[in-house]
């Protein structure tokens, strides 16, 4: 119910996710009930897998989340975090408010043992592969201990989805050194360094689209900052290309012999392929899709989810985070207090 363009394009995606997809055995539709089948497809959902959920309420994208999700409890939002918890579905895909998703992933579906905060992880792509950035926003403040859980659930999560046989892990910092960096930095470098990951230290910006690195590790804060600052940057690129290229008549016509190639740098680029980002770390496969997200962004957003599923990324995590516990605690590091 949270998305920009109404419950029809989730719907639409759905429809197509199923189609020839047998790894989704059961998909819920959590909503009002009424304005779900106001949008259904004429002749209604003929999938014999879609169940409806009817929820009266939506977190909107303006209202703070925990309060929200304390007052809504019958949101669409509380409803699916709920079907989660409750063993009745194995994942929640939200196009809602990025912070009542991750709050009811929190406080409604719950955390993997051990695991300290989850956190958002998001894919970008590159010329050749993609890189998986963590903590994309969710987490502001983090501690050293963090960020080397953020490292290992991005590990698990470049090597199980993403298919890298032996992910390259870092740390964002200002420079490739090992002293270098804040006392956030340098400490999550000591107890990476202690981890059973393939960590290869400190990475800068610059060293994110050469191929140099499979998992970004920074807080939330630096991860927003450096995903969106990604994302302004390949828009305005396209834009400044567009008006040289359409600037003269000799221009457009290369651009026309070009097309082939600019059309395969937009397809790689295309948000809409991977669907929006997942969030690690909890009792569930949690997925943020982008809130402007089409029929297409939404079918992808339900594809990987599946993927994520059938490849038991949270049954590794959770062993791989009690691992990473056990050498940091083997190595006299205070570990967190369970919340």
């Amino acid at each position: 119910m949270g998305g920009d363009h109404g419950c029809g394009v989730v719907i639409e995606g759905a429809a197509r996710a199923l189609e020839g997809n047998s790894k989704i055995t059961t998909l819920y539709l959590v909503g009002n009930q009424a304005d779900i089948h106001a949008a259904l497809p004429k002749g209604g959902f003929r999938d014999h897998r879609v169940r409806v959920v009817h929820a009266s309420e939506v977190v909107e994208m303006d209202e703070k989340p925990v309060v929200a999700l304390r007052k809504k409890k019958d949101s669409s939002i509380v409803r699916a975090a709920e079907l989660v918890r409750e063993g009745k579905a194995d994942a929640l895909v939200s196009l809602g408010n990025t912070g009542g998703l991750f709050a009811a992933a929190t406080f409604k579906v719950g955390r993997i043992a051990g695991v300290d905060r989850g956190c958002i992880a998001t894919v970008i792509p590159r010329q050749s592969n993609e890189f998986v950035l963590l903590d994309a926003g969710a987490n502001i403040e983090c501690k050293p201990f963090h960020l080397a859980q953020f490292a290992v659930m991005g590990h698990v999560y470049s090597r199980e989805v993403l298919q890298r046989k032996s992910p390259r892990v870092g740390i964002l910092s200002i420079g490739t050194e090992d002293s270098k960096g804040n006392e956030l930095t340098l400490e999550a470098f000591r107890l990476c360094k202690k981890l059973d990951l393939n960590f290869i230290g400190n990475v800068e910006g610059h060293d994110l689209f050469k191929d140099h690195v499979d998992v970004v590790v920074c807080d939330g804060f630096v991860g927003n900052i450096v995903l969106k600052t990604c994302e302004s940057l390949a828009v305005g690129m396209f834009s400044m290309l567009k008006r040289e290229l359409m600037s003269n008549t000799k221009r457009k016509i290369g651009a026309y012999l070009a097309r082939n190639a600019f059309h395969s740098i937009r397809r790689r680029m295309d948000p809409e392929v991977y669907g929006g980002a997942p969030l690690l770390g909890f009792n569930g496969m949690v997925f943020k899709a982008h809130g402007s997200a089409r029929e297409r962004a939404v079918t992808s957003a339900l594809r990987v989810t599946a993927d994520a599923v059938q490849y038991q990324v949270n049954e590794i995590i959770a062993r791989e985070i009690a691992n990473a516990n056990a050498a940091l605690a083997a190595a006299d590091i205070a570990l967190p207090t369970p919340a």
